[in-house]
């Protein structure tokens, strides 16, 4: 039978998936195109459907409240400044330019409610803490939560904390480079190693100078977290200026999706994801959909996907945290970095990119045989990350019930004086978006951070006062309203306003 190029390589179960997977980049990229050039009116129009046909399914919609009111105002914020000034907190921008090149924007919340000074861009004599968000997201994940009191941005600001909030290369707020364009395929590639060789350590050299500290501390969700594990391991001198790593739903080597065809295929070949998506950004049509979609109909797609994925129910995030929040969950990242994570799924191991393209041999007959098989040694192995070399405090945070996260495995990998915090009953994402995070999730942060941050005299106490959330700084209480009462105040400042039907 003569050689045909190609045919063969593959198996009919990939080939499958190369034909539906063109079929849907064609069409997202077509309906891309479209919805740009449509006019307000054209799109007004299939949301207004959309919207009519959900009510059709479900029933009428329930009447406005002050909370609706208030998801509603964070779902329609457009960016981190009109989020800041929803709960009435004034923000800093901040550009950190990486070594190759990357401009990224970094987020500064300095001052408590009121408290502005007036100078920005100077060192507060505070704490420093940096928050990272994880993949396909941006740093608006921290301070979108519709009540301010489970955000733990604004608490750690509340306590007196310098809180920065960074963001990736390529994402909403980090999308220029001074090479490349970011329509060029180049701007696209990059993995997980060029967030831990650049964008974490880059960004926390860049806090420290301005902040005058000698060191922060770090709290990174899911991706977030694998990236410091990886810069961490990598860089040693990097450990001296991390006092404390706390790891929110820690991501290291994942077991899988949830879902087995599509977890089964893409574990035998990740680069297929290359084919489908292409090699820039990945799901670049979402925001399209989110215009077209009544709210409530895109937080459906949103948790039906999750489910399907990863076997998440968020039994724990409330409809008007996912309705105000899922507007604010999807942020740009490249195909090459989420085509690293289904390689490191598919080895479980926590490896750096493999830019080799491994041969499959498929044996069959006589050769099959124990006798004759293959002793399984390969000729070359991508490094790993060595974590078990991070010297740096790490705390873990993580659900009973998160699929992503294999705690057994993860410790194996990890440095002695690594401890664990188990949450019972919550998966991945409730962790920042929880309706119970406020006494589950942000206690034991602030536990760590107080036991290893520079000179904790620094941060307030907390305690119960009035059974409300009360801060106390030297014995004395403080007088502002607490954060817990907030979310009431900014309701009912806008219920006027358009409510969603």
């Amino acid at each position: 039978m003569p050689h045909i190029p190609l045919i063969g390589r593959l198996t009919g179960r990939e080939y499958t998936a190369i034909f539906f997977g063109s079929i849907f980049v064609a069409l997202e990229t077509i309906l891309t195109t479209i919805i740009t050039f449509l006019p307000t009116s054209v799109i007004q129009w299939f949301y207004n459907h959309s919207r009519t046909l959900f009510h059709a399914i479900v029933g009428p919609p329930a009447p406005p409240s002050p909370q609706k009111a208030l998801a509603e105002r964070i779902r329609r914020a457009p960016d981190f400044e009109r989020l800041c000034e929803i709960f009435g907190y004034i923000h800093e921008e901040h550009v950190v330019l990486t070594k190759d090149g990357y401009l990224l924007g970094l987020h500064r919340l300095p001052f408590r409610r009121g408290e502005d000074t007036g100078r920005r861009g100077y060192s507060t004599g505070k704490p420093v803490v940096y928050l990272h968000h994880g993949l396909l997201m941006n740093s608006e994940v921290w301070i979108c939560q519709t009540d301010p009191a489970r955000s733990l941005a604004f608490m750690l600001v509340e306590l007196g904390f310098d809180v920065w909030l960074g963001n990736n290369r390529g994402n909403k707020y980090s999308r220029k480079s001074i090479h490349h364009n970011p329509n060029s395929t180049k701007f696209w590639n990059y993995s997980i190693d060029d967030f831990a060789w650049h964008d974490i350590p880059d960004s926390i050299e860049y806090i420290l100078d301005v902040t005058k500290e000698p060191s922060l501390s770090y709290v990174g969700f899911s991706q977030g977290t694998a990236q410091a594990f990886a810069a961490l391991s990598i860089h040693p001198q990097l450990n001296d200026k991390v006092n404390v790593f706390i790891a929110l739903a820690p991501a290291m080597s994942p077991p899988g999706l949830h879902a087995s065809i599509v977890d089964g295929l893409i574990k035998a070949s990740p680069t297929l994801l290359f084919l489908i998506f292409g090699r820039r950004a990945i799901l670049s049509s979402a925001p399209a959909w989110q215009s077209l979609l009544y709210p409530p109909v895109f937080s459906a797609v949103i948790s039906h996907s999750l489910r399907f994925l990863f076997g998440w129910k968020s039994k724990n995030i409330s409809p008007l945290q996912k309705l105000a929040a899922y507007a604010h969950l999807y942020s740009f990242s490249s195909v090459k970095a989420v085509v690293h994570w289904f390689q490191i799924m598919r080895n479980a191991k926590f490896q750096m990119y493999d830019d080799d393209v491994q041969k499959v041999i498929r044996i069959s007959g006589a050769a099959a045989s124990a006798r004759h098989r293959p002793s399984g040694v390969t000729s070359y192995a991508p490094a790993r990350f060595p974590t078990r070399n991070i010297v740096t405090p790490i705390v873990l945070v993580y659900g009973d019930s998160d699929s992503l996260v294999d705690i057994d495995v993860m410790l194996r990998e990890l440095p002695g004086h690594t401890t664990v915090r188990r949450l019972h009953g919550y998966e991945h994402v409730d962790i920042i978006w929880g309706e119970e995070v406020d006494k589950d999730v942000n206690p034991y942060v602030v536990e760590a951070l107080r036991k290893y941050t520079v000179r904790p005299e620094r941060v307030r106490s907390e305690s119960k006062l009035n059974g409300v959330s009360a801060t106390i700084f030297n014995g004395v209480s403080d007088s502002p309203d607490s954060i817990s009462e907030t979310a009431s105040i900014y309701a009912t400042e806008v219920r006027d306003e358009r409510c969603l039907d």
